[in-house]
C-alpha cells in the first residue's frame, strides 16, 4: 500500500512514534471512525481533533470492521483507498488500521493523551475513555456539522437510480 507521507503504519510504529512525541512534550489525540466517504463533516472534525492537542491519530476501521457495523453493503471504499484520503489530509498526522469491532485494543497499545469521538457520543460511553481517564488523559467530544453523513449521501444517491 502507498504510505503517504508515512503517515500510515503498523501498530508497533504508531506506538513508537507516540511515545516519542509525549517524550518530545507533544499532546496526542486520537480518534477512529469507518471515514467511507469523506465530506465536509469529516473534515472538519478531524481538523477540530488535530486543534485539540499536537499530533492527532487516527484509528481506521478495516474493511472487514466496517462491514460488520455499517451492513454488508459498506465500506464502499476499501481500506488502503480510505487510509491514503485520510493520510493525506494535512491535519492527521498518522493513521492505523484496526480488524476489531472496536478501537480499544489500540487505544490500549497507544495511550493518547486525548481522546475525542463526535457529540453523538456520551463521554461515558465512549470505548477507551477508561484507559485514556486512568492514564491521566481527557476525553473530549466535537460537535458535527449538521447534515453532513456518509449514510444520507449513500441514501441521497440510491435515490438517483
Amino acid at each position: 500500500m502507498e504510505n503517504t507521507a508515512g503517515k500510515i503504519v503498523s501498530w508497533a510504529q504508531a506506538k513508537e512514534q507516540v511515545q516519542a512525541w509525549k517524550k518530545a512534550g507533544a499532546k496526542v489525540v486520537f480518534t477512529n471512525g469507518c471515514f467511507d466517504l469523506v465530506h465536509l463533516g469529516h473534515v472538519d472534525y478531524l481538523e477540530k481533533a488535530h486543534n485539540l492537542g499536537d499530533k492527532l491519530v487516527l484509528g481506521l476501521n478495516s474493511d472487514s470492521s466496517v462491514s460488520r457495523f455499517k451492513g454488508p453493503e459498506r465500506p464502499l471504499q476499501d481500506e488502503q483507498s480510505r487510509a491514503r484520503v485520510m493520510a493525506a489530509l494535512q491535519f492527521v498526522d498518522l493513521v492505523v488500521l484496526f480488524n476489531e469491532d472496536t478501537p480499544l485494543n489500540l487505544i490500549s497499545e497507544l495511550i493518547p493523551d486525548i481522546l475525542v469521538k463526535g457529540s453523538d457520543y456520551l463521554t461515558e460511553n465512549i470505548v477507551g475513555a477508561d484507559v485514556v481517564k486512568k492514564a491521566g488523559g481527557t476525553v473530549k467530544t466535537i460537535d458535527f456539522v449538521e447534515g453532513y453523513s456518509t449514510t444520507r449521501i449513500v441514501e441521497k444517491i440510491k435515490k438517483l437510480k
